[in-house]
């Protein structure tokens, strides 16, 4: 298939070769759900051209994953209207399903490789791709490649796990400037017809427009009491208008104000990033430009988007199925929790409890109240969140459970490296040992008279109070 000149974010997950009969490339959309700044998208062009044949690409949805509800639902249809649009624009194929329920078929993935060249799809280290990757490539008789198309610097240019920042930065920094150019995306030599669809699968494409969205997850086998954020609209576009709110308006402060919740400083892109909808490269380029423009500063924004996300998807790569669990912490960490593992806790609270923000605390309620209506909590707010669950939960391990469930079922940046990063940080992943004390033992304590001299806690609370 030639060399590309995206050789270091790729993997050729099996051994198979090509199809010398097939009717198109195949790109398979599981986590990069756009057609902008996607490193996946370009090297599945490259394979079309190269081949003479025309792209197809699928992108997929089903009732079944954990914790499947309308919220999830929602705000991934919301993004399919344009996507279509847009590999209309470019000349590519666009297969949609969505499976409402257990009479769908649970096979358009293997029909639809059963004509292609090749599978080209997103390297991802956690949730459902990763197990994707793990299964399918030696199932389909056919090359499959996966492409990292999530980071800036790619996974594969770290070939151990970092145990911090500060090993993982000056890696990033040296690396950066080669990788920090736009995607160079080939025109597509052939455009797609769509007789070329199998046609054991041509009347299985679900058509979403915005009109319609409602009704297809009204129609769905799911959870329908998690509602739409009241927040977030899905899709390519919402993700650039915010973008560029964060640029004339959040930017400038971000440095100063980015710890203050209720300054809304932040970018606000968590879901946008986790769902695939925007890049992190397409947004460090227009943070970068602008900075320039308007003599800013951007690198305390550009730690985050880069080093911190960066170091979360090192972690989630080289931890694999134990991205979950508290077996991956440092011995240092298992040790402190060992010996403080029946301290008695100041206070316990069920899941329900939890659930519900019906604690004692009102910072902490609040923080819960976002999760629950708006699908994100502040970054800050949210170590606090979990702090607190550690030290309101019978166990360590309840507490993990607790704090991933409730990311699975209410938050729209859950199930990515950095849910799980964040997490696992609560329990002193990427973090040193502090003084000891009941509970934590050595692990950081965040308390509440801390959270009220560094943040305006009462405004914040107000705000989350008025949420509806």
């Amino acid at each position: 298939m030639g060399a590309s000149p995206l050789a270091n974010r790729i993997r050729i997950l099996n051994a198979a070769p090509p199809r010398p009969s097939a009717r198109y490339v195949l790109y398979w959309a599981q986590m990069n759900r756009r057609t902008a700044s996607n490193h996946a998208l370009a090297h599945a062009v490259e394979i079309a051209n190269a081949n003479n044949l025309p792209l197809l690409v699928y992108e997929g949805l089903t009732y079944d994953y954990q914790a499947a509800n309308d919220r999830l639902h929602t705000f991934i249809l919301e993004g399919v209207p344009e996507t279509g649009v847009e590999l209309a624009r470019i000349g590519a194929g666009y297969f949609f399903y969505l499976r409402a329920n257990a009479s769908g078929l649970n096979d358009v993935l293997y029909r639809l490789a059963a004509q292609a060249h090749s599978i080209v799809t997103d390297d991802y280290p956690a949730f459902i791709a990763c197990s994707h990757n793990a299964i399918v490539p030696g199932r389909i008789g056919i090359p499959y490649i996966a492409v990292d198309s999530s980071c800036i610097v790619p996974m594969n240019s770290h070939v151990k796990r970092n145990y911090g920042a500060y090993t993982i930065r000056p890696k990033i920094r040296r690396e950066l400037p080669a990788y920090l150019t736009p995607v160079e995306m080939p025109a597509l030599g052939r455009k797609w017809r769509d007789e070329r669809l199998p046609a054991d699968v041509a009347g299985l494409r679900t058509h979403v427009t915005a009109s319609n969205i409602a009704a297809l997850v009204a129609a769905c086998d799911i959870d329908h009491s998690v509602k739409p954020s009241v927040e977030y609209k899905g899709g390519a576009a919402a993700a650039r208008r915010r973008l560029n709110d964060f640029l004339k308006d959040r930017l400038r402060r971000y440095a100063r104000e980015s710890g203050q919740p209720s300054k809304q400083a932040t970018s606000g892109l968590s879901p946008y990033l986790h769902f695939g909808q925007i890049s992190s490269l397409e947004v460090a380029l227009a943070v970068q430009r602008h900075a320039e423009e308007h003599k800013l500063i951007a690198d305390e924004f550009l730690e985050q988007l880069v080093v911190r996300r960066e170091l979360a998807f090192n972690f989630a790569r080289f931890a694999g199925t134990a991205v979950d669990s508290l077996d991956v912490l440092p011995d240092w960490c298992k040790r402190t929790m060992a010996k403080h593992a029946a301290d008695p806790r100041p206070f316990l609270y069920t899941p329900d409890q939890f659930e519900r923000a019906a604690t004692h605390d009102a910072l902490w309620n609040a923080t819960q109240r976002e999760l629950l209506l708006r699908g994100t909590i502040h970054g800050y707010y949210r170590m606090y969140w979990g702090k607190k669950i550690i030290e309101w939960s019978p166990t360590y391990e309840d507490a993990l459970r607790t704090m991933i469930r409730l990311h699975d079922v209410y938050a729209l940046d859950g199930r990515d490296p950095n849910t799980y990063t964040n997490i696992l940080w609560c329990f002193g992943l990427h973090d040193r040992p502090w003084g000891e004390r009941a509970v934590f033992g050595q692990l950081r304590y965040m308390s509440l008279d801390g959270m009220k001299r560094k943040t305006d806690v009462a405004a914040y609370v107000k705000a989350m109070a008025t949420l509806t």
